[in-house]
């Protein structure tokens, strides 16, 4: 006799229990417990209408050992106090869930060796893919980390030779050009540079937008104003203090991914350099709340909700024996007030 609605028991609901229940051959409540595509509608509500009456929770550990799909995904960040990433990590989880599918989020604190640990311990809970925002790409003993995994992977603006996966990458090059060809029109030319490190695709990337916006412009770039090495506030901070304190100091300042722009932004406020007034300002970025936050600073945008659910897409798309692919998302420069400091109003 099937178990009566409502009624308690301390042995666990089996899906014999909830066939009885819907009237229906245990290989159906299977296929529709597992989202298999042909069962219909009206099939799926009587099931789920049984399953939950009767308090019925799958075992997902006898169903990996059964289909060998685990339906997890891992998702490693390399900074998760990054709101950017943060937008990401949640619009890729809703396409993935709505999917059938669980994430595993895992932070790397930007360390190589913990980002290592991590991809080893998604490893060993045989997830069914990854999505990754590494530290760096040219790291031997990562690259062999992550071909070991033995599952679809797709990078988040990065590129790894050799590593057979997706990618999904900004096209940095052209806001950040826009944004510098913008400054220099202005009659800007001491423009500071900061960001990460050259090891990874989006600082490359911006750089060459940069260094081209000069040589459209029949302008030499000052070599000695473009600090690279890490992406977080620390470091953004300490060289906006060094580059604004030199004799022959910039007149703007683009600043390489949130983190920068925050320590930057301390920066300028210790200097008690106003942007938009002592200086001009963009911000490579933009970060949940920019509008209200920092509603005066230009910036180099891209959709970070878009490059969520793009990394999903391919992800699934991965999964179901499609071939890895590179997709570009666009940047666009958005001016605003601090775009217009920096210089003195020229004679009309």
């Amino acid at each position: 006799m099937p178990r009566s609605k409502g009624k308690k028991s301390s042995a666990p609901v089996t899906i014999h229990d909830v066939a009885e229940r819907a009237g229906v051959a245990i290989s159906s409540i299977s296929r529709v417990l597992s989202g298999h595509p042909d069962v219909s509608e009206r099939m799926r509500i009587k099931v789920q209408r049984a399953a939950d009456e009767l308090g019925y929770e799958p075992d997902f550990f006898a169903q990996s050992l059964r289909s060998g799909a685990t339906k997890t995904i891992g998702f490693i960040m390399r900074d998760i106090s990054n709101p950017f990433f943060g937008v990401i990590a949640q619009c890729c989880e809703q396409e993935l869930r709505k999917a059938g599918y669980s994430m595993l989020l895992m932070n790397s604190d930007g360390d190589v060796a913990t980002e290592s640990t991590n991809i080893a311990q998604l490893r060993r809970r045989k997830i069914d893919g990854l999505i990754a925002s590494l530290v760096s790409e040219d790291i031997p003993e990562l690259n062999s980390t992550l071909e070991k995994l033995n599952a679809p992977v797709v990078l988040l603006d990065r590129e790894v030779v050799g590593l057979n996966s997706s990618a999904i990458l900004a096209n940095h090059h052209q806001g950040v050009e826009d944004a510098t060809l913008d400054l220099i029109s202005r009659g800007h030319k001491r423009i500071a540079f900061i960001s990460g490190s050259t090891r990874v695709y989006t600082t490359r990337d911006r750089l060459k937008g940069y260094k081209s916006a000069f040589k459209k412009a029949g302008v030499t770039y000052p070599t000695e104003l473009v600090s690279l090495g890490k992406f977080d506030a620390e470091f953004g901070e300490s060289e906006t203090k060094r580059l604004f304190t030199l004799k022959d100091r910039p007149t703007a300042l683009l600043s390489g991914g949130i983190g920068s722009t925050a320590g930057a932004m301390r920066g300028l406020k210790k200097l008690g350099l106003v942007p938009g007034k002592d200086l001009a300002f963009v911000a490579i970025d933009e970060w949940p709340m920019f509008d209200v936050y920092g509603q005066q600073f230009s910036s180099v945008y891209r959709d970070a909700a878009m490059i969520g659910r793009e990394a999903a897409a391919a992800l699934l798309e991965m999964i179901s024996g499609g071939s890895p692919r590179t997709i570009m998302v666009e940047t666009h420069y958005i001016v605003r007030e601090s775009s217009t400091g920096g210089l003195k109003a020229k004679k009309k």
